[in-house]
């Protein structure tokens, strides 16, 4: 199984193929509207705005497991991040990224990179960057800024 082989839900209910971000680097973040994390979403705007062109991408999953800080319709986050932080990379259908239920994809990150040796999401804003072969290279935990991983996507990119 490769990061291409999934089908995921876009914030709209449509199907994307993940294989369309085929020679991509790719941030894949795990999202909450009215967590303590929530201002990250002005650097990974930033870091969007500084690198898409180059061939960078950030994939938003909103999820609402940790404390219900993902509260209101997938319509109603799109609003809230268009509005208050201007964010404009792909954001997809509110998942949930532990248990039982968890996406298939956040179940093959948290087999490619455990985080301190255990691969549940520990809360949100947990980021995976992956090359443009779709590795999995990177695990971020929340606490981990946009800016911080600079560097990391930079590299990437060359």
């Amino acid at each position: 199984m490769n990061l291409y082989d999934f089908t995921v839900k876009d914030n709209l209910g449509n199907d994307v193929q993940l294989s369309k971000y085929k020679g991509k680097v790719l941030l894949i973040v795990n999202t909450a509207t009215s967590c303590g994390f929530t201002p990250q979403y002005a650097g990974l705007q930033e870091l969007y705005d500084k690198y898409n062109a180059q061939g960078f991408e950030i994939l938003d999953f909103p999820c609402n497991q940790f404390a219900s800080q993902a509260p209101g319709t997938d319509e109603e986050i799109s609003k809230f991040c268009t509005l208050n932080y201007k964010t404009t990379f792909p954001r997809f259908k509110k998942i949930e990224v532990n248990g039982e239920n968890a996406e298939p994809l956040y179940k093959f990150l948290k087999e490619k990179q455990k985080g301190l040796g255990k691969s549940d999401i520990k809360w949100n804003f947990t980021k995976f960057l992956a090359d443009k072969d779709g590795n999995i290279v990177k695990r971020f935990a929340p606490v981990a800024t946009p800016a911080s991983m600079e560097n990391n996507i930079a590299e990437l990119l060359k």
